[in-house]
């Protein structure tokens, strides 16, 4: 009996309805706990303000008057002013770009070296699994601010070193994580009926096995935005960080602290917006979590 058109159309559109409840079912169980929901709202909120940071902040961040300095929060200054008398809200505004393009360009640093160093140590194991491996294992055995600060130290401070050396101590964990996905995959049995079928190396890991090790790196991307924008705050803190007078949260709870008890707000809104920044994007990081591994659902 021939197919009818209608169980045609039906079996053509098949792999696309698919997809489609499977969209749909991660974004229901990604989104079903509240606090997901408000951490995506905080970083869409943050990612709002950086973008429009011009038309959102009503001073420039480098505007300074002495006449006003060190003013309480008013009408005029939301937050107050600092020692030059630069809105404080305006440099939290301007502040958040720096946060995010750090957090950004230290996971894209981190996670293409890691992958690529994971897949060679996993896939081809041998001299190159112990080398590879071998030197994760010493750079993990110092915490990554640490190691952050030892090479920032070494190759000069500023915008440029603050994002390499925190890719740099952030690659151990995409290396460990690739690694581990790669070994598991690599024994399963399709891999194993591609292999005798003639696919070449290139063409399994590019088919089947980055594929499939991107659920659990798509979570630790997110979660490792909120380390870089701590760790990037951290070395502004400690004076590594960019240049003076840039408006970075790092270094004004930095400034803000000779004048902790004279106007609190100088350290602690910078302090405040590092605090959601870090905590939404682990949000965010959880809810892919239970989305992409229901085996972790429901723990935060």
């Amino acid at each position: 009996m021939q197919p009818t058109p209608i169980a045609e159309e039906n079996a053509g559109a098949g792999p696309a309805i698919r997809q489609a409840s499977e969209a749909r079912r991660i974004f229901r169980v990604m989104f079903s706990r509240w606090i997901v929901v408000v951490g995506m709202v905080i970083v869409l909120g943050i990612i709002f303000m950086a973008v429009f940071a011009p038309l959102v902040a009503p001073y420039s961040p480098d505007k300074q008057s002495l006449e006003t300095r060190l003013q309480q929060p008013s009408r005029e200054h939301l937050l107050g002013t600092d020692e030059l008398g630069r809105d404080v809200l305006s440099r939290v505004i301007y502040g958040s770009r720096i946060s995010l393009m750090v957090g950004i360009l230290v996971i894209g640093i981190a996670s293409l070296i890691g992958m690529s160093l994971g897949i060679l140590a996993g896939y081809f194991r041998g001299w190159a699994n112990n080398i590879i491996m071998r030197i994760t294992d010493a750079m993990m055995s110092l915490p990554p601010l640490v190691l952050a600060l030892a090479i920032a130290t070494a190759i000069g401070g500023g915008l440029k070193g603050v994002i390499l050396s925190l890719g740099i101590a952030m690659v151990p964990g995409y290396c460990r994580l690739m690694c581990g996905q790669v070994l598991s995959i690599k024994e399963d049995d399709y891999i194993t009926g591609a292999r005798s079928l003639g696919a070449t190396d290139t063409r399994i890991l590019l088919r089947h096995i980055l594929p499939n090790s991107f659920p659990p790196l798509l979570v630790l991307l997110t979660l490792t935005i909120g380390s870089a924008i701590l760790s990037e705050a951290g070395l502004s803190f400690l004076g590594i960080g960019v240049e003076p007078g840039t408006a970075t949260w790092g270094s004004m709870v930095s400034d803000g602290y000779n004048y902790l008890f004279l106007n609190p707000l100088l350290s602690f809104a910078p302090g405040i917006a590092i605090t959601l920044a870090v905590l939404s994007f682990n949000m965010v990081g959880d809810g892919l979590r239970d989305a992409l591994d229901p085996r972790l659902r429901g723990t935060l």
